[in-house]
């Protein structure tokens, strides 16, 4: 198999132990070429412009930089690699949140290396990995978080979803004919039912329940 078959995949993990046993897993399979390795998202981020790998496997706990801010700019600087998440933690916001910034697959480190393998394989191909055990996390309190929403009025929803999309107090106002002191007595209610503290939670939660698209 000439190297130009071959799936490349760059290594980031700041634990040398991780990095070093992945890189000799991968080795040992022809089809799968590393082409480098880094203890931290920046400097994995020069490596990548260099050896312009197929998939970048990345860490999300890292010093300086984690892994689901380093999504963007890997993105971003080398659009054609594909980007999966490798972490010990299936947390259902770790996920969302390397989902929403572009990442095409989440493995967790404690798999069998064979899925590892495959959800290189599988996102090399242009697919979306999510290792076992991931969908579950994704899944779980479904039923908790529609009853979340209930408590927001038909109007609350409507605000919600306009600040959601990036509305400010003022344009919301004018498109539902109220005045901008409603609107942000309205906001501060519903990040109080909700739970939420900030308005780009409230973007994040509108996009996982599906209430506006994703740009």
């Amino acid at each position: 198999m000439s190297e130009r078959e071959k799936i490349k995949v760059l290594l980031i993990d700041n634990h040398p132990l991780v990095l070093e046993g992945l890189k000799a897993v991968l080795e040992t399979f022809a089809h799968i070429m590393v082409v480098g390795t880094a203890h931290l998202a920046r400097q994995g981020l020069e490596l990548a412009a260099r050896t312009r790998p197929t998939v970048v496997l990345m860490d999300i706990n890292m010093p300086q930089l984690n892994g689901i801010d380093a999504i963007e700019l890997f993105k971003r600087e080398v659009p054609d690699a594909k980007i999966l998440m490798l972490s010990m933690h299936d947390s259902r916001e770790y996920i969302s949140a390397s989902v929403l910034q572009g990442a095409a697959g989440y493995v967790l480190k404690d798999v069998p290396n064979e899925e590892i393998v495959a959800a290189i394989e599988t996102v090399a191909g242009g697919g979306t990995y999510f290792s076992s055990g991931v969908p579950e996390a994704l899944l779980q309190r479904r039923e908790s978080e529609d009853a979340a929403i209930l408590p927001l009025t038909s109007r609350e929803r409507e605000i919600l979803i306009l600040l959601a999309a990036g509305q400010s107090n003022k344009e919301i106002a004018t498109v539902l004919a109220i005045s901008a002191f409603t609107v942000e007595t309205h906001r501060k209610s519903i990040k109080k039912k909700l739970g939420i503290s900030t308005t780009a939670g409230l973007t994040r939660f509108a996009l996982e329940r599906g209430l506006i698209a994703e740009a």
